[in-house]
């Protein structure tokens, strides 16, 4: 059984336990969206954008990026969404091994280029779809050592939660992250299992390509998580205590 990440060109895999990763970008890009009422017609924008996917290596990070861009493509292609840098392929918004400080001095550079007036009344930053929490925190570091506050910092997307993502999102100074709940996916990883020992056919809801097969998968949900709710996702269910989101 393939946990969390697909086995990829190999026969020896029968099953796959994973998050809906392609709605994990999704959800991100349909954040944006929102936000910005990008779908309603008398809005037109333009608004900024730039994008920090994951490592490369990495068979999720490209389901990320592709459920984003994919949701945020018609507005990218209207013009209401712009990319300064240009930067939006997979390759080259891609942070190998998912490193906090890799996106830091990449968005460094981003600022710089691109972003150098922002605060004095030049081109605003008023997105950064980043895919997941560690590289989210970079981006965040990068833009408040740039100057960037609670009260002008760019919307933010972020994917697991992480303690220190959350603080940030108490904070204002991340919008948003997707929450995947581990323990999901490891009581289901248990039941097929379970299924397995018992010689009965474990139950999926779809199938992914590994490059030589389709896997048989049991997809769980991600969801949405920010200051607003924060509190019955993380602390309520259990999955953090009040004192480690202590600040």
């Amino acid at each position: 059984i393939a946990y969390d990440r697909l086995l990829t060109d190999t026969e020896a895999v029968d099953y796959y336990t994973t998050f809906n990763n392609y709605k994990v970008g999704q959800i991100q890009g349909q954040y944006v969206v929102d936000r910005f009422d990008l779908s309603n017609e008398a809005v037109t924008g333009p608004f900024t954008i730039e994008f920090t996917a994951g490592d490369p290596g990495d068979n999720n990070a490209g389901l990320f990026f592709s459920g984003a861009v994919d949701t945020l493509q018609p507005y990218l292609d209207s013009g209401k969404l712009v990319c300064l840098s240009g930067q939006l392929d997979f390759n080259s918004v891609a942070t190998p091994d998912w490193d906090s400080a890799t996106a830091q001095a990449r968005m460094d550079n981003i600022l710089s280029g691109y972003y150098a007036d922002a605060l004095t009344g030049g081109t605003t930053l008023d997105i950064c779809l980043c895919s997941n929490d560690s590289t989210a925190l970079g981006v965040t570091n990068s833009l408040v050592a740039a100057g960037y506050t609670a009260e002008n910092i760019p919307v933010i997307t972020g994917q697991d939660c992480d303690i220190a993502n959350t603080k940030n999102m108490v904070k204002g100074l991340q919008a948003m992250s997707v929450f995947k709940d581990t323990r999901i996916l490891a009581a289901q990883t248990v039941a097929m299992v379970s299924d397995i020992l018992a010689g009965k056919t474990p139950e999926t809801t779809s199938t992914y390509a590994n490059g030589l097969m389709d896997v048989p998968t049991y997809e769980c949900t991600p969801l949405f998580a920010d200051a607003s709710n924060y509190q019955e996702l993380l602390i309520d269910s259990g999955y953090y205590t009040e004192e480690q989101l202590a600040d």
